[in-house]
């Protein structure tokens, strides 16, 4: 099979690392290919030492974005024919990474509120999983928004609940504690009249899964690896505008 015209992804990771292994880990599977020859060319700048993201945007931290633009253009100047960041919250510094590459940059987000249009049509209120950070910037809530959907997130003890979780996964903690926790948050923001569960957060998908979950959930790190794929191979154009 020639694959000589795919397209070359740059990734841009580390935030974090095991979430961006996770990530690359679902491209392969989702690839299908059965020669190394038949893989994606990715092109992975794992930086954890950007600037905490959810530190900048609560105002006790410096901002990621220069450190997110310096990355994107490493990719760009790589060979990346388009790029993709491998975190949610990150994307409260999406202008910043647009304006220092010519190259697409494809959103995660936008990405997500498209599958959830997609493959759950009648949805009009989704239960928003995700670190505080991304929560505050209201990214998921505008981007819903203009689809005509309301994004439901935890209580203030529920949602704290989830931000030592995800800091507990960070650390390395995947043990039954940390999934049965995340379990009951899931199945409580499920509660609250929703249709669907957005993972998103790139670290919830390590140990929350659809089938732990009463309603269908929709991994943001699936999401953008599949859709990878099919812009890589150009069996489906990169949005518009991007």
């Amino acid at each position: 099979m020639d694959r000589s015209d795919e397209l070359v992804v740059g990734v841009m990771g580390g935030l974090g690392p095991e979430a961006t292994h996770d990530f690359f880990g679902k491209v392969l599977a989702h690839s299908n290919a059965r020669t190394d020859q038949q893989h994606l060319h990715l092109i992975i700048d794992n930086n954890p030492k950007t600037p905490n993201r959810n530190d900048a945007i609560a105002g006790v931290g410096p901002s990621p974005g220069p450190a997110l633009a310096t990355m994107a253009q490493r990719l760009e100047e790589a060979g990346a024919d388009f790029i993709v960041m491998a975190c949610n919250t990150a994307h409260a510094y999406e202008k910043d990474i647009r304006r220092a590459i010519s190259k697409p940059f494809v959103s995660l987000i936008d990405e997500v509120v498209a599958e959830v249009r997609r493959s759950h049509s009648e949805v009009r209120r989704v239960g928003l999983l995700a670190a505080q950070g991304c929560i505050d910037s209201q990214i998921y809530h505008k981007a819903f928004r203009s689809a005509g959907i309301e994004v439901v997130t935890p209580d203030p003890p529920s949602q704290s609940e989830l931000m030592k979780l995800i800091y507990r996964i960070k650390s390395g903690e995947r043990d039954d504690s940390v999934r049965s926790s995340m379990r009951a948050l899931a199945e409580r923001l499920s509660q609250s009249g929703v249709g669907v569960l957005i993972a998103g957060c790139t670290e919830v998908p390590l140990v929350l899964t659809s089938q732990s979950c009463t309603l269908p959930l929709v991994d943001s790190t699936d999401v953008l690896a599949r859709r990878c794929v099919s812009y890589a191979r150009r069996t489906e154009p990169l949005p518009a505008g991007v």
